[in-house]
């Protein structure tokens, strides 16, 4: 069945979005160039800038979190499709403005990771300063991170990498907090109905009315196999205890717990989810030393859950609690 939408021309929908995000947020974000949001009030100039790029159709990602202690840009894709190069470069060359230095984000996704090369050349060549992070922390990829895509851990690498620079940390600093939360996070998803493309409301794949997919990609990628759908507090065992064996967490640590909604799955169901894994993580003797749910990242009407977890030190609670005011994610 196709899916009702509340849309006008399809080929507006991404600048129409972004001018909603910013009308509703004016204090925080403006368009900084074409289909590129950026901070309402620049840092000082010797503060690192974070930068980011991703196709639309998954809001709150990833404009969402451009604000204080977080992004300072984000050049939006069209619907499910990566910005161009040429796009991405511009926005660093602001980001680089008067000497600025620049760290670039990058969720890996084939598409992205091509237009964030091609775009590092040319900032590079042009003498700027930037360096860039991949974030590949989906472990239904396989057990080689170049081969693992990026789903919701975004997220923590831009909170703890955009207090690092609201500090005033080097371009240098910036990346190693980057990717030593990075290298310690991993995620998993899992899908029960699929998602439409805005465009047209039509589904993207199809799965069975009593089937579940571990493993489903961003945009509907095949998972790691169907079963059948399980109750909220057996899925979570199966997600968390797929997540803890490949981080190798051991009782004792202190971890980051998240659970983002994939776009269709009530509060109560995320909440129930959450519930129980960290009940499981209490019974593990291992520590929950933060937590975050709701909708971070999203794909249309998909229904499941992404589970993400982080193990943190006490430098990464420490940036993770630091203040942020961004649109979709704010902390005091």
């Amino acid at each position: 069945m196709k899916m009702k939408k509340f849309i006008n021309d399809p080929t507006d929908l991404v600048s129409e979005l972004l001018e909603g995000l910013v009308l509703a947020f004016p204090r925080k974000v403006r368009f900084a160039a074409l289909n590129t949001i950026g901070r309402a009030a620049a840092k000082a100039p010797e503060k690192v800038r974070l930068v980011t790029l991703g196709g639309s159709g998954h809001e709150p990602g990833l404009s969402g979190f451009v604000g204080e202690g977080m992004l300072d840009y984000s050049v939006a894709g069209e619907i499910f499709a990566a910005p161009g190069a040429a796009r991405v470069a511009e926005a660093i060359r602001a980001a680089c403005a008067g000497g600025a230095q620049a760290l670039l984000i990058v969720l890996n996704h084939a598409g992205d990771v091509l237009s964030a090369n091609i775009a590092l050349e040319m900032a590079r060549r042009e003498g700027h300063r930037v360096e860039m992070v991949l974030t590949h922390e989906d472990i239904s990829g396989g057990p080689d991170p170049e081969d693992r895509r990026g789903l919701v851990g975004f997220l923590p690498v831009y909170k703890v990498a955009g207090a690092a620079a609201e500090r005033g940390d080097s371009l240098a600093e910036c990346r190693e907090i980057a990717l030593r939360m990075e290298r310690n996070m991993r995620s998993l998803a899992v899908a029960v109905r699929t998602a439409t493309h805005p465009a047209t409301g039509l589904p993207i794949f199809e799965l069975g009315d009593e089937e579940m997919e571990i493993g489903m990609g961003q945009h509907g990628e095949a998972g790691t196999g169907r079963t059948a759908l399980q109750t909220a507090d057996r899925t979570a065992e199966i997600i968390l205890d797929r997540l803890l064996a490949d981080l190798q967490v051991q009782a004792g640590e202190e971890l980051l717990l998240l659970v983002n909604g994939a776009g269709s799955t009530t509060l109560m169901e995320l909440l129930l989810v959450f519930r129980h894994a960290a009940r499981l993580l209490e019974r593990k003797k291992i520590k929950l030393a933060r937590s975050a749910v709701g909708e971070f990242i999203t794909t249309q009407e998909q229904a499941g859950f992404q589970m993400l977890i982080a193990r943190m030190d006490e430098e990464l609670i420490g940036l993770w609690d630091a203040p942020a005011d961004s649109p979709f994610f704010v902390t005091r």
